[in-house]
């Protein structure tokens, strides 16, 4: 991910994530959490964080006993310890089943609409621990940045209310937009307080989703990688509780799904090493295929709203989209049956989706019986596009008479139109079979209801079309070819919608004040204005950069150096400030001579003879250290030496490096005055 660009106080934009860093209402977004909510998925989650505890005790308590039982050589010990264990496991075992059971309660995530429809596969979110940042953050503050820790606890509090509230999102779009905030937030927590070289002793903990297995890491990439998860998480349960037979639930629902897979997608690009099966490579890629297969699902939906005549090709067209739905399940199924993922996905959610294949295929051989048995026989002028769309519309030709004899011939029609029910009601059959060997989806009424509802109707269209006389043997129907007119579209989550208040602003600009500088302690220097002005080069903004110091001058006697950022101007905080502002103060100082607060990251000193080179050729001017900046200007453009400073600057325009190769130069701008 690109990092977000940062904005200044005065509220000039970049384009990327805009990041507010002057907070301008003083609280952060806590719409989107409703942690009190007793609802059915809320009590759900309870039960989950429950079970969670009681998995991560077990686990300690098997942890234990196995130790001892390598330790010891009694064996009395070891009888009592394996007891221990047995029990233990035994307990773990139950556990995991009732995890499992609470992850396979789809019905909690669906709509409440009285129309019949499919059930959809939600995830459940990731259980995290409260996380105490006051102490090591206050420490980081004072240790790296020399500020007092103590003055910077309302903004840690913040940041930890954002956590406790992102623990429990709202299922709509003020919750995703929680987590967005506080994903985008861990960007300005990573700059500001996790040194590449260091770790703060935090350990982010979290809970596998489907297993309830505890995984920890100091690693602020796991939290990321976990908030997005169940960003991914939220939208599949948005997508299931749509209602589905509305046009715009079924948009909602397709956006929702690929906005899943999405997510999911991009944490298996960007993130590696997860400590927790649920973010491991192979569980995401499943996950991926799962959300696209509820997409191509919820577009054949769209299609049987959308299509709802009933000609010839429009039914061809269901009958293919019910053949996509097959197949992308059937590809999910087998990511669900892989070694590394069998033993790991619940056994009701392997089970549905191959329910899910079945239904479909069944339905797609459904499609194509009506569009041949109910269909008309076409006109001579019809006949052309309708033998093109067939010819495209089974794997294998079927076998028989000719294409053109075969469309315009009832009884023909009638026969492969047997042929295909005979087949929709085999799988039909075979759907609710596997559906009954699930004790989990045998007590979800409304899959029940949707099979047999689909498997009455392929009977009562066989029996309606079957005739007494018919004494030929009823062929077997090639496959349909697999065909959509919305191919699903993974769509990865857009960061910069969600607009986030840089919460440690007051630490400066990260250009310069970041977990990755380190700089010498702060400087208290007071400057008195000589006849030829202060005696330094002032360039930049945010901070105001030191760019020169002239030898022998008022700047070099106080200890100045080149390089040096400007962080204070009689005690107004300056970190901040744009090039003008400072120009200012230092302007309207008046005798008694200003104090300037500086720091000088380290490893950003010049080498002496660059700098001794540099200050001659800045001291040979005459007449340039007058009292205000536009007099600089008009004296440099009137001097011979002149020309000389502005090569200087140009250089350091076409390199970055500049005068010190240390000294971060994206904080600083091209132009640069003496003062």
């Amino acid at each position: 991910m690109m990092p977000p660009e940062e904005e200044s106080p005065d509220g000039d934009r970049d384009s990327g994530l805009v990041l507010l860093h002057s907070p301008k209402s003083g609280s952060t977004r806590k719409q989107g959490c409703d942690p009190f909510a007793q609802t059915q998925r809320s009590k759900l989650q309870h039960r989950r964080a429950r079970i969670n505890q009681q998995i991560n005790k077990e686990m300690r308590m098997r942890a234990g006993a196995e130790n001892l039982f390598r330790a010891t050589s009694n064996h009395k010990v070891k009888e009592t310890v394996a007891l221990e264990l047995s029990y233990v496991n035994s307990n773990l075992q139950l556990l995991k089943e009732e995890l499992e059971e609470l992850n396979s309660s789809m019905d909690v995530y669906q709509n409440d609409s009285e129309s019949i429809s499919v059930p959809m596969i939600p995830l459940g979110l990731k259980e995290t621990k409260e996380l105490d940042l006051l102490v090591p953050l206050k420490d980081f503050i004072s240790e790296h940045y020399g500020e007092e820790g103590v003055l910077f606890e309302k903004e840690i509090k913040e940041f930890m209310e954002l956590r406790q509230a992102m623990r429990t999102p709202s299922r709509n779009e003020a919750g995703l937009e929680l987590l967005m905030e506080y994903y985008n937030q861990l960007y300005f927590l990573d700059s500001r307080f996790f040194p590449p070289t260091k770790t703060l002793g935090i350990f982010f903990h979290w809970y596998d989703s489907l297993t309830g297995v505890p995984s920890h890491q100091r690693a602020l990439a796991f939290e990321k990688g976990s908030v997005l998860f169940n960003l991914g998480a939220l939208h599949t349960q948005i997508g299931a509780r749509q209602d589905r037979a509305s046009l715009p639930g079924l948009n909602q629902a397709i956006d929702a799904f690929q906005k899943a897979a999405g997510a999911f997608n991009y944490l298996k690009e960007n993130f590696s090493n997860a400590p927790s099966l649920d973010m491991s490579a192979a569980s995401l890629t499943m996950l991926v295929r799962l959300m696209v297969a509820q997409v191509q699902e919820c577009v054949f939906e769209k299609m049987t709203l959308l299509r709802a005549q009933n000609d010839f090709l429009s039914r061809l067209q269901l009958a293919q989209e019910a053949a996509r739905v097959e197949d992308v399940y059937s590809v999910v199924h087998q990511t669900m049956s892989q070694p590394h993922v069998k033993d790991y996905v619940p056994f009701s959610w392997t089970t549905m989706v191959h329910v899910k294949s079945e239904h479909f295929k069944a339905l797609s051989h459904y499609f194509a019986a009506i569009a041949l048995c109910d269909c008309p026989a076409p006109s001579d002028a019809e006949l052309p596009e309708q033998e093109k769309a067939f010819l495209q519309f089974h794997v294998t030709m079927p076998e028989g008479p000719s294409l053109s004899v075969l469309l315009q011939d009832p009884e023909e029609r009638r026969k492969l139109g047997k042929a295909h029910l005979k087949k929709a009601i085999m799988k039909h059959e075979e759907a609710m079979r596997i559906h009954g060997l699930c004790k989990i989806l045998r007590k979800m009424d409304i899959l029940q209801e949707v099979l047999s509802f689909a498997h009455k109707r392929s009977l009562s269209k066989y029996s309606e079309i079957d005739h007494e006389e018919d004494f030929f043997e009823t062929g077997e129907a090639p496959d349909i070819h697999p065909k959509t007119h919305q191919k699903p579209e993974i769509k990865s989550p857009n960061f910069s919608q969600v607009k986030v208040t840089d919460l440690f602003h007051r630490l400066g600009p990260l250009s310069v004040f970041s977990a990755k500088n380190k700089w010498y302690p702060a400087r208290r220097v007071h400057l008195m204005r000589g006849e030829n002005g202060f005696g330094f080069t002032l360039r930049g903004d945010s901070p105001v950069l030191i760019a020169g110091v002239i030898p022998g001058g008022c700047a070099a006697e106080a200890g100045l150096k080149e390089g040096d950022y400007i962080i204070s101007v009689n005690g107004k905080d300056c970190k901040w400030s744009k090039h003008a502002e400072v120009v200012q103060l230092l302007k309207s100082t008046g005798k008694e001579g200003v104090d300037i607060g500086v720091i000088t990251l380290q490893g950003s000193e010049c080498p002496k003879a660059q700098v001794d080179r540099k200050a001659a050729v800045m001291s040979s001017g005459s007449g340039m250290l007058k009292s205000d900046k536009e007099n600089s200007r008009k004296s440099l453009m009137n001097s011979k030496s002149a020309s000389t400073l502005l090569v200087w600057s140009k250089k350091s325009k076409r390199s970055k490096k500049s005068t010190c190769s240390g000294v971060p130069f994206t904080a600083v701008g091209d132009n640069e005055a003496m003062y």
